[in-house]
């Protein structure tokens, strides 16, 4: 399986690759369940290089370790998903939101 942070990298400096419309499910600890945002919400802060930032619907910035990346879309398909660990809840669309619907 290839590591998330190559794919968050090719997906940034691939501009080939780069096409289309990525998303990224993260595991949200207090919500206990996978919310997806667009990539375009996200930011890498550079002094932080495994981690990625978003602005959350409170307007809090939230940060999240590459650790908590569950699942990666491409024009609404998932091209990546990471194993799922014992205790936690499955990445399907059940407990999957669009950041957009909360």
């Amino acid at each position: 399986m290839t590591p998330i942070q190559e794919l968050l990298n090719r997906i940034r400096w691939d501009a080939e690759f780069a096409r289309g419309k990525f998303e990224l499910g993260y595991f949200d600890r207090v919500d206990r369940r996978v919310v997806v945002v667009s990539f375009h919400q996200i930011e890498f802060p550079k002094n932080e290089p495994q981690v990625f930032r978003l602005l959350g619907p409170e307007g809090r910035i939230h940060r999240v370790p590459f650790h908590r990346v569950r699942e990666l879309y491409k024009d609404g398909q998932r091209v990546w998903h990471r194993p799922r660990e014992s205790g936690a809840p499955p990445a399907n669309e059940k407990t999957s939101q669009r950041s957009s619907e909360r």
